[in-house]
């Protein structure tokens, strides 16, 4: 479990400070809020908000797992990874790992989506179509947050499976080394 306050988080308010109240009228439903109508969606609709890779890398990988030693998940696995291959020849897919690797304890598939039309696309899918596998949904910001993004920003989809945290408390010191034999060595 992730420290909650071990991470910084901007007001959700901010840019819509100093607005008028909103009005406690109710729709027809008697249950939910009328919103102020200003015709203009969110541009979020259209793009992942900062700082979200908006590049290359995606701005979200979906680790899908399957237990290796258990044949029915392998085969169930191996069956939804053809099919989301089919189905959403779009997004990038990975291969299909018959074992635990980087912090990711059990054997996994993944898949980087790149829009929030591809998201609103596959979660559901995905939701409706995993069958008893779990699949990690985390967004994709910049290296030095990579373990911030596979924890206190990170979805699940079934059950929650640890992950080997140690292996981003490795790959920080690793960059740091690199940088410091950088600075030694005259780099910067």
């Amino acid at each position: 479990m992730t420290d909650q306050f071990a991470f910084s988080y901007p007001s959700p308010l901010e840019g819509y400070e100093n607005l008028e109240p909103l009005s406690d009228e109710r729709d027809d439903d008697g249950k939910s809020f009328k919103n102020p109508q200003h015709g203009i969606l969110s541009k979020s609709y259209e793009e992942f908000p900062d700082p979200l890779c908006k590049g290359r890398r995606g701005g979200f990988d979906i680790h899908i797992y399957h237990y290796q030693t258990n044949p029915d998940q392998v085969a169930y696995a191996k069956a939804l990874w053809e099919r989301i291959r089919r189905e959403f020849p779009e997004l990038r897919i990975y291969a299909f790992f018959d074992k635990p690797i980087g912090p990711h304890p059990v054997a996994m598939f993944e898949v980087n989506l790149f829009t929030p039309a591809q998201f609103g696309a596959f979660i559901p899918w995905l939701v409706i179509n995993r069958g008893p596998l779990s699949a990690l949904v985390h967004p994709n910001t910049t290296e030095d947050e990579e373990e911030r993004n596979h924890t206190q920003r990170a979805t699940w989809l079934g059950d929650r499976i640890p992950l080997d945290l140690r292996v981003f408390k490795l790959m920080k010191e690793k960059a740091k080394r690199e940088e410091e034999e950088k600075v030694e060595g005259g780099g910067l």
